[in-house]
């Protein structure tokens, strides 16, 4: 199981310390909310920030793309330091030539779908992606409860790579925490991200992320 720690509720100011409070934790990746004030009622992060978490992660950054034609922008943040590039179903026109391009950058290549989008709309390109993000709140704002019918929506999509043999992970994002990680990881999910409930843990983020990975039976450090 990996934790993907989002820093979207992270102070800024102070972004090289608060990454480096999440890899202490254990943090597997480092996960980037880009938002465009189009594709989502929010305007977030861009490559410039993108480069400083870069600069300050010793972990891959996870970089999830919630932006209208995110092809325009697939060379700048894959040049950022991108490790993983995840871009939105519901904003790709043309999603398998936008894999294909990923890829060709030398970045693990993932595709999203929204709580209300079917997952058969994804799977002419499940065979060649690393990444299928299952979004368990609407994007656009952190803090957001999970969704419960989610659970089903993770189980069907672990059945899905697997009848295809793929080993592409399975990522869940939206209103995880300690209460209901197992529950994640039990429908098949093998990438939690999670904000609020790490960088608003009441004893900190290094705690954030271990009681998220001691919630789902991971040894912590």
């Amino acid at each position: 199981m990996k934790i993907s720690p989002s820093i979207l509720p992270c102070d800024f100011g102070r972004l090289a310390d608060e990454i480096k409070a999440v890899e202490a934790g254990g943090a597997d990746w480092i996960h980037i909310d880009v938002m465009d004030g189009h594709f989502v009622p929010n305007i977030t992060i861009g490559p410039v920030i993108t480069e400083g978490a870069r600069n300050a992660a010793e972990v891959p950054l996870d970089v999830h793309l919630m932006i209208e034609a995110p092809e325009r922008y697939l060379e700048v943040f894959a040049k950022a330091g991108a490790d993983i590039l995840t871009v939105h179903q519901e904003a790709c026109k043309n999603l398998a030539p936008t894999i294909a391009r990923i890829r060709e950058l030398g970045v693990l290549a993932g595709v999203a779908v929204n709580p209300d989008t079917p997952l058969e709309d994804v799977q002419h390109v499940l065979k060649d992606v690393d990444l299928l993000l299952v979004m368990s709140v609407h994007p656009g704002f952190g803090g957001q409860a999970y969704i419960p019918s989610s659970t089903s929506k993770v189980r069907r999509a672990r059945q899905m790579l697997d009848g295809l043999g793929s080993d592409a992970e399975l990522e869940v994002d939206g209103g995880i925490d300690e209460g209901n990680a197992a529950e994640v990881a039990g429908a098949g999910a093998t990438v939690l991200v999670a904000g609020s409930a790490i960088y608003g843990h009441p004893q900190g983020p290094v705690d954030g992320v271990r009681a998220i990975r001691r919630a789902v039976g991971a040894e912590v450090a």
